[in-house]
């Protein structure tokens, strides 16, 4: 069966629009065009669809979403069972944070009575699908599904008094990292501190540490700019300044 773009769109819940920027980009050209100049879409372009929607909801990028499917080794069954699996995990993360709402309702509304564990144990889950949904696709694609899920799981085993002190420690770097760089000396004895606070401080969420996955995330805090205008929003130049910190800190700048 073919479509035109308005039963395309339709028939996926998109908007037209959506699919002429698609077509624009390269991510889904259509099959043919019609001797009336309309975009024509056939199986193959339905069936594409639908993944481009799948990875979409998962919060991956336009632009990572043309690399992967256009890729000679993209396999649809195997992408599809990789998000069977993740649409699974999203779930089980959602059903969590659902019933910790439900019984904080509960509670605010006098019906039940919620530990201040239980409270907390809600309150990590929000950070972890809150992360997820922010900054999930990169460092997944950056240091592997392993690693992250080993990395989310100490966070839900962290007790109130390891995240207090987590939370303070990552106080402290931003406020010696503010005086560090106005003596503009990522190798000075300020700007090493901080960064050796800055590897305590991910003792705290990372399973194992080391120097290169410790500068790669510095290198993210550049080259991403929800990490860079973080660390920038107070002085421009500080998630540089940052990232040269590390960098002769773990002794693999370049």
């Amino acid at each position: 069966m073919e479509y035109t773009v308005q039963k395309l769109a339709k028939l996926a819940g998109v908007s037209t629009r959506t699919l002429r920027y698609y077509d624009e980009i390269g991510i889904l050209k259509p099959a043919r065009i019609n001797s009336s100049g309309y975009r024509i879409y056939g199986q193959a372009e339905v069936d594409k669809l639908q993944q481009i929607l799948f990875y979409r909801e998962l919060g991956v990028s336009l632009a990572d979403i043309k690399e992967i499917i256009n890729s000679p080794s993209f396999n649809p069954a195997d992408a599809l069972r990789e998000h069977h699996k993740k649409l699974l995990k999203k779930r089980k993360q959602l059903d969590l944070l659902i019933a910790n709402v439900e019984k904080t309702i509960n509670s605010i509304e006098g019906r039940i009575k919620m530990t201040d564990k239980e409270k907390f144990e809600g309150f990590k889950q929000e950070i972890i699908a809150e992360n997820e949904k922010k900054f999930g696709r990169e460092i997944r694609k950056k240091y592997g599904d392993k690693a992250i899920d080993r990395s989310n799981e100490k966070l839900r085993k962290m007790t109130r008094e390891q995240y207090n002190a987590a939370e303070n420690l990552a106080k402290q770097i931003m406020e010696i990292l503010a005086e560090a760089f106005k003596t503009g000396d990522p190798a000075g004895d300020l700007a090493q501190k901080a960064a050796e606070l800055h590897k305590q401080w991910l003792t705290y969420y990372w399973p194992e540490y080391s120097k290169e996955a410790h500068a790669g995330l510095a290198q993210m805090y550049v080259d991403d700019e929800r990490f860079k205008a973080y660390y920038d929003k107070e002085q421009p130049g500080t998630a540089a300044f940052l990232r040269d910190a590390i960098l002769i800190y773990t002794g693999l700048q370049k």
